[in-house]
């Protein structure tokens, strides 16, 4: 029985959403750019890479041809022509650029509804939501209260964090409330705990996710996230890919921050990891246990999370590089019926203004030994990836979107 392997690069847009302005980012282009900058030399860095984007194995499945489709030219280093495989383009119809409206709708459920968000002033939290939370949560206080990159607001305000017990609180253009707190002053259940309360008490504001972002280090200059990141999301308003194939039966392994995002429905097995390398591990691993009919849904967050972010060019290219050299691995590993999907949830252009996502297109990549190759367009709704996934594996088709296979 055939099994799918549907991965997630997180924040890999390739530019071109048309309505990308009404989001303020009309020409926003993560691929495009990177490359761009990689071919003109400012994708370079001493001990990390050098040159143009060199993206073979990717670009073998599609990649150049589906940036092509997109943007109507392809990026410096790749090609529009792919050796094998299906390629096109993905298409978002859930409003916002959230990670919880990218995954929802590549597995199949668009979101119905409106996130909300926090205002772009400071502080940014409503007064009665914080004198709530710091009641129900037993704190002294907070710090924070405002729109900031995580890493930035810890350097800031960590030794004060230490120092007063009180958490950092942030948010982005995202619907999310984020608290950063160290592991061992605070102590990393603790934090969780304080996480659930913010989330109860944010749940009827339609904020998406509650993230725990712990750190360690003692000062400025040495602090540093861990790998014990969680998220506290809303779940789904519908049965997803995930809960369909649960309820065939199937193996379902939600690998990194997957069963976080679907607030744990249809998980049969979690696999926690921490950076691009060991959740490449965790899906080798996935796939020598996944047994007929298994479905594999992995998310890359490193893309997102330490370079999009933080408008790191050179540290996205080097990465999708060496994501790009183990993708041979995932193939010998494949079955004659597996099916590998690889795709992304938005865009996060390392070029662009501010730091947060930006509303794009994605690349939708197909392989399979038993699978020609070829072209599906431009999809009109990520839910058909979530679709052909389905059709892939034997389940009976949902609403929202249609097969390419």
């Amino acid at each position: 029985m055939p099994r799918v392997i549907l991965a997630v690069l997180d924040s890999f847009g390739i530019g071109g959403a048309p309505d990308a302005a009404s989001y303020g980012d009309e020409g926003a282009d993560t691929l495009g750019h990177i490359a761009q900058a990689c071919a003109r030399g400012a994708g370079d860095r001493a001990g990390l890479r050098q040159g143009p984007l060199i993206l073979p194995n990717l670009d073998a499945l599609g990649l150049g041809a589906a940036a092509a489709l997109s943007n109507k030219q392809v990026p410096p280093g790749l090609s529009a022509i792919p050796a094998g495989g299906r390629f096109g383009v993905g298409r978002e119809v859930s409003q916002g650029k959230d990670t919880p409206s990218g995954h929802w709708e590549i597995a199949g459920v668009p979101v119905p509804f409106e996130w909300g968000y926090f205002p772009a002033t400071e502080p940014a939290f409503p007064d009665d939501f914080v004198q709530a939370f710091i009641k129900e949560a037993g704190l002294p206080g907070i710090l924070g209260n405002r729109h900031a990159s995580g890493t930035t607001i810890i350097a800031e305000l960590g030794e004060e964090h230490i120092r007063t017990g009180k958490p950092i609180c942030y948010t982005s253009v995202d619907s999310v409330f984020q608290i950063a707190a160290h592991e061992s002053h605070f102590g990393l259940e603790r934090l969780y705990e304080i996480c659930q309360v913010a989330f109860r008490l944010l749940e009827p504001k339609r904020i998406g996710r509650v993230i725990a972002r712990p750190f360690l280090g003692e000062t400025a200059e040495t602090f540093k996230r861990t790998g014990n990141r969680r998220d506290f999301a809303i779940a789904p308003p519908e049965p997803t890919l995930l809960d369909r194939a649960e309820a065939a039966g199937r193996q379902v392994f939600a690998i990194g921050k997957i069963s976080d995002i679907f607030a744990g429905h249809g998980v049969t097995h979690k696999l926690k990891a921490s950076g691009n390398m060991a959740l490449f591990d965790s899906t080798l691993d996935a796939m020598e246990m996944g047994q007929d009919g298994a479905l594999i849904f992995v998310n890359f967050v490193d893309f997102d999370q330490e370079y999009g972010h933080r408008r790191d060019v050179p540290g996205y290219a080097g990465a999708l590089e060496a994501f790009d050299r183990r993708i041979p691995e995932i193939i010998a590993a494949m079955r004659q019926d597996d099916l590998l999907i690889l795709t992304a949830d938005h865009g996060n252009d390392p070029t662009w203004k501010g730091s947060d996502h930006t509303r794009e297109q994605v690349p939708i990549l197909a392989f399979s030994p038993s699978l020609s190759r070829g072209e599906i367009g431009i999809r009109k709704t990520f839910a058909d990836i979530g679709e052909s996934a389905a059709r892939w594996l034997g389940l009976a088709p949902g609403p929202h979107g249609r097969s390419f296979l």
